[in-house]
């Protein structure tokens, strides 16, 4: 195979440090804030993007293919609305208006082209856990004269629980609505790509359960709270003698016509010009069978009941339940918000535009905020229909908008024929729809082989939202992601860095073999950034790999600084150090006096060993912040070390704002890059020749020149040696 040819280049500088930087680029400090016309009209098209793009629409090159996208999508609706409505405990009418409002809202705000807006499993049924804990059965039990029985009143029930939906879907907004004004869009960072996957597996976990007592006709008690998820399997299992067995036929019967549909779909697809609508199918066939055999009166089959036709007219949520769903309102602004933006990033990617993290935290609070005045309950994207809505040629928003026209014309004229639906086809239809969460588990496998850690979290997440329910799970789970990125800040590598031969590159040198390590000059670098938690284990750190005991360095100055001030209270000529200098200046003198007898060397300070430290650079490029700790930690760091320690910037402005700077640090001691701190270290060696001192003990006088002779050429022969 050829070699790759590489391009050489070459640049000739002098070496540079911040303050010549700033002096050459001429750093400016002045912040331009000014309001002007062309910036109001960006912000108001930025603010309401159907401006922008809907005028420059093409029907030409987009009308045909979102408008198949459009129906094909609305048909998804239909059967998805009315299934998720039975997770979040409302009648099932709302989840169709869940599919409607929102949708509209969202195409006059959102900037994603693709990404099919409505109801959502967890989302629905993280709002079915807030309805069932306001407003449980065990509130609305009315007596009935004919049975002499305790019964639901189902009427009731449900009216106070689309009131809990609605409040719950509007304050969620408005917590979306502000974190969307205060650029707070980042917070899906926080989110990771494998807490999401785990969040969204668990949280499919609450969604089967939650299906099971209509599969097998059953009632169970609601359990709320942490650990309500086993307490409901328990009380499951204790209730499945009591199966209707019609219940449980049409469910598996459905279950298996739908999964076979699906598959066919799935090896048709490059031939289909649009996939078969499988769940439309599955509920138009299940509602005739079901109003032919009359499956609720002869087998005891519960379905969907009455469907008002129109629309409802808006009502102001009631404000008095505020202050019970605060806490569920926020986690499903944050996990709504979460998934779409995912998701809609996923698309931008692919199709080369660009989704606005805060526009879409604006768009979706408004979308559940309006929602929540029209009696709907929380709502974010889908993953099966905005596949569906890209395969089928959908190019913009307008395909979300026609999807919305499908759902208004079916809630309008078409609703009604769905009475005798059994919720028990709606329960297979989220089973089957979930079988693609369920295939999240094979992220354990490979994240086992590619990260560790981030399997921990996958694992982690999934049991937390097992145990604790999807909203004190997803907090929990956060809460675990943010110590593990403590703890790796905690234990991060501590290099010491070569030079690669004749380059102004370095590298490990313990990954590298071929590299040199710079005479004299110690290249320090941690892989995490320097904070309060690990602060003292970078001091630690450097006095490891420079081999300078920091301690007993301070000791060695107090004791000779104490030593030489001794000294110079009794005699200022009996100093501790002499230059080699000025002992060989006194060596004459005395030869030519003659006053010794012999002389003998007892010790001679000879220059370091090269692998020692002459200079320290810290290379602090990975570093993207310093708190108040680590810019004091440096300023001790720098005190100790003295002249020997040099900082490569790359965090100047915490530097300078924490007050490191002074008289005597300035800039001139930050460099740019490793190298120029390398070749400033290495000129300042060269212009400040090393220092030795030579102690010597006296006898008597000499009586001879030969003995001072040989003194002065053993001082000449060791300085020699030295320099």
């Amino acid at each position: 195979m050829e070699e790759r040819r590489r391009p050489g280049y070459s640049v000739h500088r002098e070496v540079l440090d911040e303050e010549a930087v700033d002096e050459i680029a001429k750093k400016s400090d002045s912040k331009s804030s000014l309001c002007s016309g062309p910036r109001l009209k960006s912000c108001l098209l930025g603010s309401v993007p159907v401006l922008s793009w809907l005028p420059r629409y093409s029907l030409r090159d987009n009308c045909l293919g979102d408008l198949i996208s459009g129906i094909s999508v609305g048909i998804m609706q239909l059967p998805q609305g009315m299934a998720y409505a039975l997770l979040a405990s409302v009648p099932a009418v709302f989840g169709l208006y869940s599919s409607f409002y929102p949708v509209l809202v969202y195409f006059i705000f959102g900037t994603s082209k693709h990404i099919s807006l409505g109801t959502f499993a967890v989302l629905s049924v993280m709002v079915g856990g807030v309805t069932e804990r306001l407003a449980p059965d065990s509130n609305f039990m009315i007596w009935d004269n004919v049975t002499n029985a305790s019964e639901v009143d189902v009427v009731a029930r449900d009216a106070e629980r689309v009131k809990v939906a609605a409040a719950v879907t509007f304050v969620s907004g408005l917590f979306q609505i502000l974190l969307g004004l205060v650029q707070f869009g980042f917070v899906v960072t926080y989110l990771s790509e494998p807490l999401v996957r785990g969040y969204t597996t668990g949280a499919a976990i609450h969604v089967i359960v939650s299906q099971l007592k209509y599969t097998f006709g059953i009632r169970p008690v609601r359990h709320s709270g942490p650990l309500s998820l086993i307490y409901t399997v328990l009380e499951i299992c204790y209730l499945l003698p009591k199966t209707n067995i019609g219940s449980l036929v049409v469910s598996i019967v459905a279950i298996i016509c739908l999964i076979l549909v699906k598959e066919l779909n799935a090896y048709l697809s490059k031939k289909l010009p649009v996939p078969i609508p499988v769940e439309l199918l599955g509920i138009v066939i299940a509602t005739v069978i079901s109003w032919q055999v009359n499956l609720k009166d002869k087998y005891g089959v519960d379905v969907v009941g009455l469907i008002p036709s129109g629309l409802q007219p808006p009502v102001l949520p009631d404000a008095s339940l505020f202050g019970q769903v605060i806490g569920d309102a926020f986690a499903l602004a944050v996990v709504g918000y979460g998934i779409a933006i995912s998701l809609g990033r996923i698309f931008a990617l692919k199709y080369g535009y660009k989704v606005d993290s805060n526009q879409e935290l604006i768009a979706l609070g408004l979308s559940n905020s309006i929602g929540g005045v029209f009696q709907c309950f929380a709502i974010s994207c889908s993953m099966s229909r905005s596949m569906v809505q890209e395969s089928t040629g959908g190019k913009t928003q307008v395909a979300g908008a026609l999807s919305a026209v499908v759902i208004l014309f079916i809630t309008l004229w078409i609703g009604t024929l769905f009475e005798d639906l059994p919720k028990a086809v709606l329960a297979a239809i989220i089973y089957v729809n979930l079988q693609g969460m369920m295939k999240q588990f094979m992220d354990i496998r490979v994240l086992w082989r590619s990260n560790k850690v981030d399997m921990l979290i996958w694992v982690a997440t999934f049991i937390l939202t097992l145990l604790l329910n999807p909203d004190l799970g997803l907090a929990a789970a956060i809460g675990f992601s943010m110590l593990t990125v403590i703890f790796r800040t905690q234990l991060p590598k501590y290099s010491k860095l070569g030079q690669v031969p004749d380059t102004d590159i370095y590298r490990p040198l313990e990954d590298y073999d071929e590299l040199k390590q710079v005479p004299g000059i110690l290249i320090f670098r941690s892989s995490a950034t320097l904070y309060f938690a690990n602060a003292e284990m970078y001091q630690e750190a450097l006095g490891e790999k420079s081999g300078i005991d920091i301690t007993k360095l301070l000791s060695a100055k107090k004791k000779l600084e104490a030593k030489r001030k001794r000294h110079e209270k009794k005699n200022a000529k009996k100093a501790a150090k002499r230059s080699a200098a000025n002992l060989v200046r006194t060596v004459f003198l005395l030869n030519r006096k003659k006053i010794f007898k012999h002389i003998a060397i007892i010790e001679m300070d000879a220059e370091p060993d090269p692998s020692l430290p002459r200079a320290i650079i810290l290379d602090l490029s990975p570093v993207n912040f310093l708190d108040t700790v680590a810019v004091k930690t440096l300023r001790i760091m720098w005190f100790n070390y003295q002249s020997s320690a040099l900082f490569l910037g790359g965090v100047i402005d915490n530097l300078q704002t924490a007050g490191f700077f002074n008289d005597k640090v300035t800039k001139s001691c930050l460099f740019s890059t490793v190298h120029d701190a390398v070749l400033h270290c290495q000129s300042a060696q060269k212009h400040s020749p090393h220092e030795v001192s030579v102690h010597i003990r006296t006898q008597t006088d000499p009586s001879s020149q030969s003995s001072t002779g040989r003194f002065c050429r053993i001082i000449q022969q060791k300085i020699r040696q030295m320099c």
